[in-house]
């Protein structure tokens, strides 16, 4: 009887998400998480208004919107790297499980990050 093999783990996909107060320093944020190889590739998204609560009051912001792709295992990493370089007391740092990536993107994603 043959036994049975351990799955073996695939590679996954991250997308990470963040606000800045600036499309300027959503762009420094990207450019540089990039050229340390920190996340394979960021986008800045346009202008998006957020409402949220800070210290018990209402508040309504312009902000630019940074979307990182990486792989699941490099998280941690770039969680700690967006602490220390992020502008804000309390950065937003969501990140979400890519469901389905093509082969050939993945590929490319696993050799940037390292």
């Amino acid at each position: 009887m043959a036994t049975p093999q351990e799955p073996t783990e695939q590679p996954h996909l991250m997308v990470v998400m963040t606000t800045v107060g600036s499309a300027a320093t959503a762009q420094q944020l990207a450019h540089t998480l990039v050229a340390e190889r920190c996340v394979a590739c960021a986008q800045v998204l346009p202008s998006i208004t957020s409402f949220y609560r800070w210290q018990g009051s209402l508040q309504t912001d312009s902000e630019t919107l940074i979307l990182f792709k990486l792989p699941a295992g490099a998280y941690s990493q770039l969680e700690q790297r967006l602490r220390e370089l992020h502008p804000y007391d309390e950065p937003e740092i969501v990140a979400l499980a890519a469901a389905q990536v093509s082969p050939t993107y993945l590929a490319w994603a696993l050799e940037q990050v390292g």
